[in-house]
Protein backbone atom coordinates (compact mmCIF):
# COMPACT_ATOMS: atom_id res chain seq x y z
CA UNK A 1 0.00 0.00 0.00
CA UNK A 2 1.07 3.60 -1.14
CA UNK A 3 2.21 5.41 1.91
CA UNK A 4 0.73 9.37 1.31
CA UNK A 5 1.82 12.33 3.24
CA UNK A 6 -0.31 15.38 3.00
CA UNK A 7 1.16 19.08 3.82
CA UNK A 8 -1.31 22.00 4.65
CA UNK A 9 -1.96 24.08 7.17
CA UNK A 10 -3.24 21.47 9.46
CA UNK A 11 -0.54 19.12 8.74
CA UNK A 12 2.71 19.90 10.82
CA UNK A 13 5.71 19.09 8.58
CA UNK A 14 8.58 17.68 10.55
CA UNK A 15 12.32 17.07 9.64
CA UNK A 16 11.90 13.55 10.06
CA UNK A 17 8.67 13.30 7.30
CA UNK A 18 11.29 15.20 4.93
CA UNK A 19 13.64 12.79 5.47
CA UNK A 20 11.11 10.11 4.37
CA UNK A 21 10.38 12.12 1.43
CA UNK A 22 13.56 12.66 0.32
CA UNK A 23 14.70 9.21 0.43
CA UNK A 24 11.75 7.61 -0.12
CA UNK A 25 10.28 8.14 -3.73
CA UNK A 26 7.86 5.73 -3.07
CA UNK A 27 6.39 7.97 -0.81
CA UNK A 28 3.11 10.71 -2.36
CA UNK A 29 2.52 13.88 -1.01
CA UNK A 30 -0.77 15.11 -1.99
CA UNK A 31 -2.67 18.51 -0.71
CA UNK A 32 -5.13 18.49 2.33
CA UNK A 33 -8.43 20.12 1.50
CA UNK A 34 -7.96 22.90 3.63
CA UNK A 35 -4.66 23.67 1.71
CA UNK A 36 -6.68 23.67 -1.51
CA UNK A 37 -9.03 26.18 -0.14
CA UNK A 38 -6.98 28.44 1.49
CA UNK A 39 -4.03 28.40 -1.95
CA UNK A 40 -7.25 29.10 -4.06
CA UNK A 41 -8.64 31.94 -1.80
CA UNK A 42 -4.72 33.60 -1.17
CA UNK A 43 -4.62 33.77 -5.62
CA UNK A 44 -8.33 35.96 -5.63
CA UNK A 45 -6.47 38.48 -3.61
CA UNK A 46 -3.34 38.43 -6.61
CA UNK A 47 -5.94 38.67 -8.98
CA UNK A 48 -7.67 41.46 -7.11
CA UNK A 49 -4.21 43.39 -6.93
CA UNK A 50 -3.64 42.92 -10.92
CA UNK A 51 -7.11 43.52 -11.55
CA UNK A 52 -7.00 47.03 -9.56
CA UNK A 53 -3.87 47.96 -10.71
CA UNK A 54 -2.42 47.89 -6.89
CA UNK A 55 1.36 48.97 -6.64
CA UNK A 56 2.59 45.47 -4.93
CA UNK A 57 6.41 44.20 -5.00
CA UNK A 58 6.54 41.59 -7.62
CA UNK A 59 3.45 41.88 -8.69
CA UNK A 60 3.16 45.06 -10.66
CA UNK A 61 7.15 46.37 -10.06
CA UNK A 62 10.75 45.04 -10.93
CA UNK A 63 12.52 42.74 -8.20
CA UNK A 64 15.49 44.51 -6.23
CA UNK A 65 17.03 47.55 -7.19
CA UNK A 66 13.92 47.79 -9.64
CA UNK A 67 11.17 47.41 -7.05
CA UNK A 68 10.61 51.15 -8.52
CA UNK A 69 10.07 50.06 -11.81
CA UNK A 70 6.15 49.63 -12.74
CA UNK A 71 5.55 46.19 -14.96
CA UNK A 72 2.19 46.55 -17.20
CA UNK A 73 -0.40 44.12 -16.58
CA UNK A 74 0.05 42.48 -19.99
CA UNK A 75 3.57 41.98 -19.00
CA UNK A 76 3.35 40.27 -15.34
CA UNK A 77 3.42 37.15 -16.62
CA UNK A 78 6.67 37.67 -18.75
CA UNK A 79 8.24 39.12 -15.73
CA UNK A 80 7.51 35.95 -13.00
CA UNK A 81 9.41 33.98 -16.23
CA UNK A 82 12.07 36.41 -16.49
CA UNK A 83 12.73 36.13 -12.87
CA UNK A 84 12.82 31.83 -13.19
CA UNK A 85 15.46 32.43 -15.85
CA UNK A 86 17.99 35.29 -14.91
CA UNK A 87 17.79 33.85 -11.27
CA UNK A 88 19.40 30.78 -12.59
CA UNK A 89 22.95 31.11 -12.23
CA UNK A 90 23.87 28.37 -10.08
CA UNK A 91 27.04 26.92 -10.19
CA UNK A 92 28.91 23.50 -8.59
CA UNK A 93 27.71 19.65 -8.98
CA UNK A 94 24.43 18.94 -8.58
CA UNK A 95 22.59 18.06 -5.68
CA UNK A 96 21.45 14.37 -4.80
CA UNK A 97 18.45 13.48 -5.78
CA UNK A 98 17.62 13.04 -2.11
CA UNK A 99 18.40 17.06 -1.51
CA UNK A 100 16.37 18.00 -4.15
CA UNK A 101 13.44 15.79 -3.01
CA UNK A 102 13.55 17.50 0.45
CA UNK A 103 13.75 21.01 -1.07
CA UNK A 104 10.95 20.43 -3.43
CA UNK A 105 8.79 19.11 -0.14
CA UNK A 106 9.78 21.96 1.96
CA UNK A 107 8.62 24.45 -1.28
CA UNK A 108 5.89 22.96 -1.75
CA UNK A 109 4.79 22.78 2.33
CA UNK A 110 5.39 26.92 2.39
CA UNK A 111 3.24 27.46 -0.44
CA UNK A 112 0.42 25.48 1.00
CA UNK A 113 0.06 27.20 3.70
CA UNK A 114 -1.92 29.62 1.85
CA UNK A 115 -0.26 32.86 1.92
CA UNK A 116 1.60 33.34 -0.94
CA UNK A 117 -1.00 34.02 -3.55
CA UNK A 118 0.22 31.66 -6.21
CA UNK A 119 -2.92 28.88 -8.10
CA UNK A 120 -3.58 25.68 -6.82
CA UNK A 121 -2.33 24.61 -10.30
CA UNK A 122 1.49 25.82 -9.75
CA UNK A 123 1.96 23.73 -6.48
CA UNK A 124 -0.06 20.54 -7.82
CA UNK A 125 2.55 20.59 -10.73
CA UNK A 126 5.27 20.91 -8.40
CA UNK A 127 3.55 17.71 -6.66
CA UNK A 128 3.61 15.77 -9.57
CA UNK A 129 7.01 16.52 -10.12
CA UNK A 130 7.82 15.08 -6.58
CA UNK A 131 5.71 12.12 -7.00
CA UNK A 132 6.67 11.49 -10.74
CA UNK A 133 10.12 10.73 -9.75
CA UNK A 134 11.33 13.95 -12.24
CA UNK A 135 14.36 15.13 -10.49
CA UNK A 136 15.71 19.05 -11.60
CA UNK A 137 18.92 19.26 -11.98
CA UNK A 138 19.96 22.02 -9.20
CA UNK A 139 23.72 23.55 -8.62
CA UNK A 140 24.65 23.52 -5.49
CA UNK A 141 26.50 26.81 -5.23
CA UNK A 142 25.48 29.88 -5.67
CA UNK A 143 22.84 31.53 -2.99
CA UNK A 144 23.52 33.92 -0.46
CA UNK A 145 20.14 33.27 1.81
CA UNK A 146 18.82 36.01 1.31
CA UNK A 147 15.64 37.30 -0.81
CA UNK A 148 15.10 33.73 -0.35
CA UNK A 149 17.75 30.67 -1.90
CA UNK A 150 17.09 32.86 -5.36
CA UNK A 151 19.97 30.87 -7.50
CA UNK A 152 18.92 26.63 -6.77
CA UNK A 153 15.13 27.41 -6.38
CA UNK A 154 15.23 29.22 -10.20
CA UNK A 155 16.88 25.89 -11.22
CA UNK A 156 14.09 24.06 -9.63
CA UNK A 157 11.49 26.62 -11.26
CA UNK A 158 12.94 26.10 -14.86
CA UNK A 159 11.67 22.46 -14.96
CA UNK A 160 8.22 23.72 -13.77
CA UNK A 161 8.45 26.02 -16.94
CA UNK A 162 9.98 22.71 -18.77
CA UNK A 163 13.32 24.22 -19.03
CA UNK A 164 16.10 23.68 -17.43
CA UNK A 165 17.49 19.73 -16.85
CA UNK A 166 16.47 16.85 -15.02
CA UNK A 167 16.72 13.58 -14.50
CA UNK A 168 13.86 10.91 -15.17
CA UNK A 169 14.76 7.09 -15.19
CA UNK A 170 18.02 7.44 -14.97
CA UNK A 171 18.75 9.79 -17.58
CA UNK A 172 20.25 13.59 -17.40
CA UNK A 173 17.26 15.12 -20.08
CA UNK A 174 16.03 18.78 -20.91
CA UNK A 175 13.74 19.76 -18.65
CA UNK A 176 10.99 19.79 -21.03
CA UNK A 177 11.68 15.92 -22.25
CA UNK A 178 11.67 15.09 -18.70
CA UNK A 179 8.45 16.45 -17.46
CA UNK A 180 7.12 14.61 -21.25
CA UNK A 181 8.03 11.33 -20.29
CA UNK A 182 6.87 11.70 -17.11
CA UNK A 183 3.32 12.83 -18.47
CA UNK A 184 3.28 16.39 -16.96
CA UNK A 185 2.28 19.44 -18.28
CA UNK A 186 4.68 22.33 -18.08
CA UNK A 187 3.19 25.46 -16.11
CA UNK A 188 3.48 29.54 -17.40
CA UNK A 189 4.29 31.12 -14.06
CA UNK A 190 1.43 33.98 -13.91
CA UNK A 191 1.73 36.82 -11.59
CA UNK A 192 3.56 36.28 -8.75
CA UNK A 193 4.09 33.20 -9.17
CA UNK A 194 7.80 33.30 -9.77
CA UNK A 195 8.82 35.22 -6.92
CA UNK A 196 6.83 33.11 -4.68
CA UNK A 197 8.66 29.87 -5.95
CA UNK A 198 12.30 31.53 -5.47
CA UNK A 199 11.72 33.73 -2.60
CA UNK A 200 12.12 31.43 0.30
CA UNK A 201 14.47 29.36 2.59
CA UNK A 202 13.61 26.25 0.94
CA UNK A 203 16.85 25.13 -0.07
CA UNK A 204 18.50 25.77 3.31
CA UNK A 205 15.83 24.45 5.28
CA UNK A 206 15.56 21.07 3.12
CA UNK A 207 19.05 20.52 3.44
CA UNK A 208 19.16 21.49 7.33
CA UNK A 209 16.53 18.73 7.51
CA UNK A 210 18.40 15.98 6.53
CA UNK A 211 21.62 17.34 8.21
CA UNK A 212 19.58 17.64 11.52
CA UNK A 213 18.25 13.62 11.25
CA UNK A 214 21.91 12.59 10.61
CA UNK A 215 23.46 14.37 13.75
CA UNK A 216 20.55 13.28 16.05
CA UNK A 217 20.96 9.83 15.39
CA UNK A 218 24.87 10.03 15.70
CA UNK A 219 24.42 11.57 19.39
CA UNK A 220 23.13 7.72 20.72
CA UNK A 221 26.13 6.43 18.40
CA UNK A 222 28.60 8.37 20.18
CA UNK A 223 27.62 7.56 23.67
CA UNK A 224 28.04 3.56 22.48
CA UNK A 225 31.31 4.11 20.92
CA UNK A 226 32.27 5.66 24.21
CA UNK A 227 30.65 3.01 26.25
CA UNK A 228 32.56 0.53 24.13
CA UNK A 229 35.88 2.39 24.64
CA UNK A 230 35.41 2.43 27.73
CA UNK A 231 35.18 -1.38 28.20
CA UNK A 232 38.46 -1.69 25.47
CA UNK A 233 40.73 0.20 27.95
CA UNK A 234 38.98 -1.34 31.33
CA UNK A 235 38.00 2.45 32.30
CA UNK A 236 36.97 3.69 35.32
CA UNK A 237 32.68 4.13 35.78
CA UNK A 238 32.92 6.38 38.87
CA UNK A 239 33.09 9.68 36.11
CA UNK A 240 29.50 8.01 35.09
CA UNK A 241 27.74 8.33 38.72
CA UNK A 242 24.30 10.26 38.52
CA UNK A 243 25.20 12.51 41.66
CA UNK A 244 28.10 14.12 40.00
CA UNK A 245 25.89 15.07 36.81
CA UNK A 246 22.96 15.90 39.00
CA UNK A 247 25.19 18.84 40.83
CA UNK A 248 25.35 20.97 36.80
CA UNK A 249 22.09 20.03 35.74
CA UNK A 250 22.85 20.43 32.31
CA UNK A 251 19.84 18.11 30.41
CA UNK A 252 22.61 16.78 27.58
CA UNK A 253 25.12 15.82 30.15
CA UNK A 254 22.80 13.96 32.53
CA UNK A 255 21.41 11.65 29.89
CA UNK A 256 24.73 10.74 28.25
CA UNK A 257 26.26 9.94 32.31
CA UNK A 258 22.56 7.62 31.96
CA UNK A 259 23.54 6.07 28.73
CA UNK A 260 27.02 5.14 29.56
CA UNK A 261 26.16 3.71 32.84
CA UNK A 262 22.52 1.49 31.05
CA UNK A 263 25.30 0.15 28.66
CA UNK A 264 28.41 -0.76 30.60
CA UNK A 265 25.84 -2.10 33.24
CA UNK A 266 27.32 -6.21 34.48
CA UNK A 267 30.47 -5.29 32.98
CA UNK A 268 33.44 -6.75 34.02
CA UNK A 269 36.08 -5.06 32.45
CA UNK A 270 35.34 -1.49 33.39
CA UNK A 271 37.33 -1.27 36.89
CA UNK A 272 39.51 -3.83 36.33
CA UNK A 273 42.23 -1.89 37.50
CA UNK A 274 41.05 -0.63 40.98
CA UNK A 275 44.46 1.27 41.48
CA UNK A 276 43.70 3.34 38.94
CA UNK A 277 42.09 6.62 40.30
CA UNK A 278 41.08 8.20 37.10
CA UNK A 279 40.74 8.49 33.02
CA UNK A 280 41.66 11.08 30.84
CA UNK A 281 38.96 13.30 29.60
CA UNK A 282 37.88 11.61 26.90
CA UNK A 283 36.65 9.07 28.78
CA UNK A 284 35.84 11.06 32.37
CA UNK A 285 34.07 14.10 30.28
CA UNK A 286 32.49 12.35 27.80
CA UNK A 287 28.82 13.49 29.58
CA UNK A 288 30.31 16.91 29.68
CA UNK A 289 31.28 17.06 26.09
CA UNK A 290 28.63 14.90 24.19
CA UNK A 291 26.08 16.19 26.49
CA UNK A 292 26.87 20.32 25.45
CA UNK A 293 26.70 18.63 21.59
CA UNK A 294 22.87 16.86 22.65
CA UNK A 295 22.10 20.47 23.99
CA UNK A 296 23.08 22.30 21.07
CA UNK A 297 21.14 19.88 18.51
CA UNK A 298 17.91 20.55 20.68
CA UNK A 299 18.37 24.14 19.93
CA UNK A 300 18.85 22.91 16.06
CA UNK A 301 15.53 21.43 16.80
CA UNK A 302 13.44 24.12 17.47
CA UNK A 303 14.83 26.06 15.02
CA UNK A 304 13.70 23.59 12.35
CA UNK A 305 10.11 22.94 13.40
CA UNK A 306 9.30 26.53 13.60
CA UNK A 307 11.15 27.11 10.26
CA UNK A 308 9.05 23.67 8.45
CA UNK A 309 5.89 25.66 9.75
CA UNK A 310 6.49 28.99 8.23
CA UNK A 311 5.98 31.05 5.26
CA UNK A 312 9.01 32.62 3.89
CA UNK A 313 8.26 34.68 0.49
CA UNK A 314 7.62 37.74 0.17
CA UNK A 315 4.81 39.77 -0.20
CA UNK A 316 2.54 37.93 1.75
CA UNK A 317 -0.72 37.82 0.85
CA UNK A 318 -3.76 37.91 3.28
CA UNK A 319 -7.57 37.59 3.00
CA UNK A 320 -8.46 39.61 5.97
CA UNK A 321 -8.61 42.15 4.80
CA UNK A 322 -7.51 41.43 1.26
CA UNK A 323 -3.57 43.25 1.39
CA UNK A 324 0.08 42.05 0.39
CA UNK A 325 2.12 42.89 3.23
CA UNK A 326 6.36 43.22 1.77
CA UNK A 327 8.43 41.84 4.70
CA UNK A 328 11.88 39.47 4.97
CA UNK A 329 10.65 36.13 5.90
CA UNK A 330 12.85 34.85 3.10
CA UNK A 331 15.96 35.84 5.30
CA UNK A 332 17.92 32.83 6.17
CA UNK A 333 19.97 33.93 9.46
CA UNK A 334 18.08 31.57 12.32
CA UNK A 335 18.56 28.55 10.37
CA UNK A 336 22.36 30.09 9.18
CA UNK A 337 23.19 30.39 12.97
CA UNK A 338 21.62 26.99 13.58
CA UNK A 339 23.30 25.42 11.06
CA UNK A 340 26.62 26.69 12.39
CA UNK A 341 25.84 25.62 15.84
CA UNK A 342 25.23 22.28 14.50
CA UNK A 343 28.20 21.96 12.94
CA UNK A 344 30.38 23.28 15.33
CA UNK A 345 28.86 21.07 18.25
CA UNK A 346 29.16 18.26 15.41
CA UNK A 347 32.84 18.62 14.81
CA UNK A 348 32.95 18.34 18.97
CA UNK A 349 31.62 15.45 18.73
CA UNK A 350 34.06 13.80 16.59
CA UNK A 351 37.11 15.44 17.93
CA UNK A 352 36.79 13.58 21.21
CA UNK A 353 35.94 10.46 19.36
CA UNK A 354 39.11 10.59 17.20
CA UNK A 355 40.81 11.01 20.36
CA UNK A 356 39.77 8.60 22.10
CA UNK A 357 40.66 5.93 19.04
CA UNK A 358 43.82 7.49 19.30
CA UNK A 359 43.93 6.12 22.64
CA UNK A 360 43.10 2.51 21.92
CA UNK A 361 46.18 2.35 19.20
CA UNK A 362 48.27 3.59 21.25
CA UNK A 363 50.35 1.21 23.92
CA UNK A 364 51.11 3.87 26.30
CA UNK A 365 47.72 4.96 26.97
CA UNK A 366 45.61 2.49 26.13
CA UNK A 367 46.18 0.27 29.47
CA UNK A 368 48.03 -2.49 28.67
CA UNK A 369 47.28 -3.52 24.80
CA UNK A 370 49.57 -3.82 21.95
CA UNK A 371 50.19 -0.94 19.97
CA UNK A 372 48.18 -0.32 17.08
CA UNK A 373 45.86 -3.40 18.89
CA UNK A 374 48.15 -5.93 16.51
CA UNK A 375 49.61 -9.17 18.54
CA UNK A 376 52.96 -8.06 19.48
CA UNK A 377 54.22 -11.22 17.75
CA UNK A 378 52.70 -10.66 14.22
CA UNK A 379 53.95 -6.22 15.01
CA UNK A 380 56.13 -4.50 12.10
CA UNK A 381 55.54 -7.08 9.89
CA UNK A 382 51.63 -6.18 10.13
CA UNK A 383 50.48 -2.70 10.97
CA UNK A 384 47.01 -3.90 12.70
CA UNK A 385 45.14 -0.07 13.19
CA UNK A 386 47.79 2.23 12.99
CA UNK A 387 46.22 3.70 10.02
CA UNK A 388 42.37 4.21 10.47
CA UNK A 389 43.26 6.92 13.30
CA UNK A 390 44.94 8.92 10.84
CA UNK A 391 41.52 8.88 8.65
CA UNK A 392 39.77 9.72 11.61
CA UNK A 393 42.34 12.80 12.06
CA UNK A 394 42.49 14.28 8.45
CA UNK A 395 37.96 13.81 8.63
CA UNK A 396 38.89 15.80 12.08
CA UNK A 397 41.15 18.35 10.37
CA UNK A 398 38.22 19.22 7.61
CA UNK A 399 35.58 19.18 9.93
CA UNK A 400 37.80 22.34 11.78
CA UNK A 401 37.63 24.12 8.59
CA UNK A 402 33.83 23.41 7.14
CA UNK A 403 32.98 24.90 10.77
CA UNK A 404 34.19 28.08 10.22
CA UNK A 405 30.80 30.26 10.69
CA UNK A 406 29.16 31.17 7.44
CA UNK A 407 26.67 32.98 9.39
CA UNK A 408 28.76 36.33 10.48
CA UNK A 409 29.77 36.84 6.84
CA UNK A 410 27.49 39.06 4.78
CA UNK A 411 27.80 40.65 0.92
CA UNK A 412 25.57 43.11 -0.01
CA UNK A 413 23.71 42.17 -3.32
CA UNK A 414 21.01 43.89 -5.65
CA UNK A 415 23.36 47.28 -5.66
CA UNK A 416 22.88 47.42 -2.43
CA UNK A 417 19.15 46.74 -1.87
CA UNK A 418 19.43 43.32 -0.57
CA UNK A 419 22.88 44.85 1.83
CA UNK A 420 22.49 41.92 4.40
CA UNK A 421 22.56 38.21 3.42
CA UNK A 422 22.72 35.49 6.10
CA UNK A 423 25.19 32.49 4.10
CA UNK A 424 22.33 30.03 4.95
CA UNK A 425 22.50 27.58 2.18
CA UNK A 426 26.20 27.62 2.77
CA UNK A 427 26.28 26.83 6.59
CA UNK A 428 23.49 24.23 5.67
CA UNK A 429 25.20 22.25 2.82
CA UNK A 430 28.63 22.36 5.21
CA UNK A 431 26.83 21.18 8.37
CA UNK A 432 25.57 18.13 5.85
CA UNK A 433 29.04 17.79 5.12
CA UNK A 434 30.16 17.68 8.93
CA UNK A 435 27.67 15.21 9.76
CA UNK A 436 28.68 12.90 7.07
CA UNK A 437 32.43 13.51 7.99
CA UNK A 438 31.34 12.45 12.25
CA UNK A 439 29.41 9.67 10.69
CA UNK A 440 32.96 7.99 10.04
CA UNK A 441 34.81 9.40 12.36
CA UNK A 442 32.60 7.18 14.80
CA UNK A 443 32.74 4.16 12.88
CA UNK A 444 36.34 3.99 13.01
CA UNK A 445 36.09 4.53 16.84
CA UNK A 446 33.75 1.83 16.95
CA UNK A 447 35.57 -0.75 14.05
CA UNK A 448 38.71 0.10 16.70
CA UNK A 449 37.17 -0.16 20.05
CA UNK A 450 35.87 -3.82 19.13
CA UNK A 451 39.51 -4.61 18.08
CA UNK A 452 40.41 -3.88 21.70
CA UNK A 453 37.99 -5.80 23.39
CA UNK A 454 39.21 -8.67 21.75
CA UNK A 455 42.50 -8.34 23.59
CA UNK A 456 40.15 -8.34 26.62
CA UNK A 457 37.31 -10.98 26.72
CA UNK A 458 33.73 -10.07 24.78
CA UNK A 459 32.11 -11.99 27.01
CA UNK A 460 32.97 -9.81 30.13
CA UNK A 461 31.00 -6.76 28.30
CA UNK A 462 28.44 -4.98 29.42
CA UNK A 463 24.61 -5.61 28.60
CA UNK A 464 24.41 -2.67 25.96
CA UNK A 465 28.32 -2.79 25.17
CA UNK A 466 27.98 -6.14 24.16
CA UNK A 467 25.46 -6.18 22.01
CA UNK A 468 26.93 -3.71 19.88
CA UNK A 469 30.28 -5.66 19.54
CA UNK A 470 28.09 -8.47 18.23
CA UNK A 471 26.64 -6.19 15.76
CA UNK A 472 29.74 -5.30 14.54
CA UNK A 473 31.18 -8.77 14.62
CA UNK A 474 28.36 -10.13 12.50
CA UNK A 475 29.65 -7.65 9.43
CA UNK A 476 33.55 -7.65 10.51
CA UNK A 477 35.65 -9.78 11.59
CA UNK A 478 38.44 -9.49 14.27
CA UNK A 479 41.71 -8.23 12.85
CA UNK A 480 44.52 -10.87 13.07
CA UNK A 481 46.27 -9.77 10.04
CA UNK A 482 46.83 -6.69 7.84
CA UNK A 483 43.99 -6.56 5.33
CA UNK A 484 42.18 -3.57 4.14
CA UNK A 485 40.45 -1.55 6.55
CA UNK A 486 38.39 0.68 4.24
CA UNK A 487 35.77 -1.92 3.66
CA UNK A 488 35.36 -2.39 7.23
CA UNK A 489 35.03 1.07 7.94
CA UNK A 490 32.48 1.47 5.14
CA UNK A 491 30.58 -1.43 7.12
CA UNK A 492 30.40 -0.10 10.42
CA UNK A 493 29.20 3.01 8.68
CA UNK A 494 26.68 1.50 6.88
CA UNK A 495 25.54 -0.17 10.95
CA UNK A 496 25.39 3.36 11.95
CA UNK A 497 23.61 4.49 8.84
CA UNK A 498 20.84 1.82 9.07
CA UNK A 499 20.26 2.32 13.11
CA UNK A 500 20.52 -0.75 14.35
CA UNK A 501 23.40 0.69 16.85
CA UNK A 502 20.72 3.34 18.39
CA UNK A 503 17.96 0.79 18.70
CA UNK A 504 20.41 -0.91 21.43
CA UNK A 505 20.70 2.21 23.49
CA UNK A 506 16.66 2.69 23.03
CA UNK A 507 16.30 -0.35 24.76
CA UNK A 508 18.23 -0.52 27.23
CA UNK A 509 17.30 2.34 28.64
CA UNK A 510 13.80 1.87 28.46
CA UNK A 511 14.60 -1.71 30.51
CA UNK A 512 15.99 0.73 32.94
CA UNK A 513 13.20 3.06 33.04
CA UNK A 514 10.76 -0.04 33.66
CA UNK A 515 12.71 -1.71 36.12
CA UNK A 516 12.99 1.40 38.55
CA UNK A 517 9.31 1.77 38.42
CA UNK A 518 8.76 -1.24 39.37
Amino acid sequence: MKQIIEIGPDRRLTAEIVKLVAEDPKVEVALTKRAKNKITASRKVVEKIVKEKMVVYGVSTGFGKFKDKAINEKDTAELQSNLIRSHATGVGAPLSAELVRAIMLVRLNSLSQGYSGVRLELVETGLKILNSGVIPVVPAQGSVGASGDLAPLSHLGLVLMGEGEAWFGGERLPGGEAMSRAGIKPIIFSSKEGLAWTNGTAFMTGIASLAFEKAKHLLDVADIACALTLEGVAGIPTAFDERIHQLREHPGQIKVAEHIRALTKNSKLVNKFPQRIQDSYTLRCAPQVHGAVRDAVSYVEKVLERELRAVTDNPLIFNEPPYALSGGNFHGQPLSISMDVLKIAISGLGNISERRTAKLVDSATNEGLPLFLIPKEKAGLHNGFMIPQYTAAALVSENKILSHPASVDSIPTSANQEDHVSMGSIAARKALEVVQNAENILAIELLTAAQAVEFRDPQKLGQGTKKAYKIIRAKVAPLTHDRVLHYDIVAVQQIIAGKKLAKILENQTANGAKKSRN
